[in-house]
């Protein structure tokens, strides 16, 4: 299996990465974003984008399997059309010139608890996970909830790394009362490869889901 993985410098991306390079039936990932992951591995391409709107030449995304987004920006003080071009507008730009190539890959999109709400972010998001389920046959959407970094992961927002900084010592008491709302890193790396491998009974994957799906054995 080859994946192409969006965002692998965030919170969720070091966390995804991780498990994809130490999953066996991984053979490569080329890793897009603005910057390097500082990382090397016999499996890992990089693919570094200043401008992310530069999309890649059909022969750079040729030949991938899966496609893994976890990029994805704060919407904290955003106006709503510059969160829109950064989620919607990305997001499907990257995606249309996948399908181009793969109609066939496998997308995997982060998203969030609560997408499709009312909130601005919320139906941005419900939009932008409309229009990914359209256009691949095969893709799955994950609505991510609390996330317990298991290995140094950290977020490259300001706010949400002082945040996890405050609430990290409380995560595993959170996780033992409603274990549903937090999922570790490990778990969630590895529930969106089993995807991809496997496939999953419904293409909107909500916390319960993805804990499941992190437990499974493989098919």
């Amino acid at each position: 299996m080859k994946v192409i993985l969006f965002g692998a410098t965030g919170m969720v991306g070091q966390g995804v990465l991780r498990e994809c390079l130490r999953d066996a039936s991984v053979e490569r990932v080329l890793a897009v974003g603005r910057t390097s992951t500082g990382q090397t591995h016999p499996k890992l391409r990089k693919l570094v984008r200043k401008d992310l709107f530069e999309i890649a030449p059909a022969a750079e995304l040729q030949g991938y399997d899966a496609c893994l987004f976890c990029l994805g920006v704060s919407s904290a003080g955003m106006p709503e059309a510059d969160y829109t071009r950064l989620t919607y507008d990305l997001t499907l730009a990257w995606a249309q010139a996948m399908a181009r190539i793969n109609p066939a890959m496998t997308f995997v999109y982060v998203s969030g608890v609560g997408t499709g709400g009312k909130s601005m972010w919320a139906r941005v998001k419900g939009r932008t996970e409309s229009a990914l389920l359209a256009l691949f046959p095969s893709a799955y959407m994950i609505r991510l909830g609390v996330l317990l970094p298991m290995h140094g992961e950290t977020s490259k927002t300001r706010w949400t790394r002082i945040g996890y900084a405050v609430f990290r010592p409380f995560l595993p008491l959170v996780r033992a009362f409603a274990p549903d709302a937090v999922i570790s890193t490990e778990e969630l790396g590895r529930a969106m490869l089993r995807a991809v491998r496997d496939g999953a009974p419904r293409r909107v994957l909500e916390m319960r889901d993805l804990h499941a799906l992190a437990a499974a054995r493989p098919g």
